[in-house]
């Protein structure tokens, strides 16, 4: 029975791991409409207000949750601490190159970066971290690496923005899956890493008249402001995944992501896409649908273990 429960438990965990999963990358693609209704705002801004405005409600989280004692137990851990601290560098420089991209129009070669991006996660985990996959998952990578190099040739030149992208938030997720932390505490401490430097450039905009913040107006305040809540929410389910499902899953899921920035790039912001950028995408459909065919097989091998416990439990627990 304690087996049954153990495969039970594991499996709740997985599937709360996909759940968190899909949430995460889903408000990740709807971003770059978030972002386009700030375009007069500087980048180095939006980063900054996302930071105090994410560390402010992560504050008010845990003092709801009754939360401080896990944080200040957390920050007893050294070694965690300082990976948390690289990890949150690495998380401003995707924020910030990210909303770069959508300010200069480069939504495309954003979707792009995420588009590589699962291939830097797969293999840090396979190589680093000894995860294994199927034969198939395999074919789904190998069907993602095909159409990541049809796209890179579509665009014609070496795509600095997307590998920025995709390296910067795999080694994010590297660091996040060593790390043992809880979401909110894990994402608390990296806020508070990054918010002396927000909170000193924001200081200096507001001081020098060069800040959108209130000066720009109620509406682009209310935006800023909401960086908070925009950029926390994605971010706590991302950790909460990162902690309940392998790394190689995590960074096939993240597909997610570029397929929605991808299809916003082209159809609201209306970039430019040639014949062999339709075929790369048509391509990472494929792989997405290899995966989702294997992943869904793979479920229901495993109800039927599960049933199977249960019905030999059943029988050892049953009375002469």
């Amino acid at each position: 029975m304690g087996c049954l429960l153990t495969n039970q438990d594991e499996h709740k965990k997985h599937t709360q791991g996909l759940l968190f999963g899909v949430a995460a990358y889903v408000l990740w693609g709807l971003l770059p409409l978030y972002f386009a209704l700030l375009d007069s705002v500087s980048p180095f801004e939006i980063v900054a207000h996302r930071v105090i405005w994410s560390l402010v409600l992560l504050c008010i989280i845990i003092t709801i949750t009754r939360g401080w004692s896990k944080l200040r137990l957390a920050l007893r851990d050294r070694k965690s601490v300082g990976l948390l601290a690289v990890a949150s560098v690495a998380l401003s420089i995707n924020w910030l190159v990210y909303i770069y991209s959508v300010s200069i129009s480069e939504v495309v070669q954003a979707s792009l970066g995420y588009f590589i991006n699962p291939l830097v996660s797969v293999a840090l985990g396979v190589i680093l971290l000894g995860e294994r996959l199927r034969k198939t998952q395999w074919f789904a990578v190998g069907l993602a690496v095909l159409a990541v190099m049809v796209l890179t040739f579509s665009y014609g030149a070496v795509p600095w923005i997307s590998l920025i992208l995709a390296f910067s938030f795999g080694f994010y997720g590297l660091l996040k899956k060593y790390v043992g932390f809880g979401a909110v505490e894990s994402l608390t401490i990296e806020t508070a890493v990054l918010s002396p430097v927000a909170l000193i450039l924001l200081i200096t905009l507001e001081s020098s008249l060069a800040a959108a913040f209130v000066q720009d107006g109620l509406h682009i305040s209310l935006l800023l402001l909401l960086l908070g809540p925009v950029t926390a929410i994605p971010l706590l389910a991302f950790g909460a995944a990162a902690t309940r499902i392998p790394l190689s899953m995590l960074g096939l899921l993240q597909y997610i992501t570029p397929i929605l920035i991808f299809t916003f790039g082209v159809t609201v912001f209306h970039d430019s896409m040639s014949t062999s950028g339709w075929i790369g995408f048509i391509i990472v459909w494929i792989a997405l649908l290899v995966f989702s065919v294997d992943a869904v097989r793979k479920a229901r091998m495993a109800g039927k273990s599960r049933r199977g416990d249960l019905a030999e439990s059943l029988v050892v627990i049953e009375p002469d």
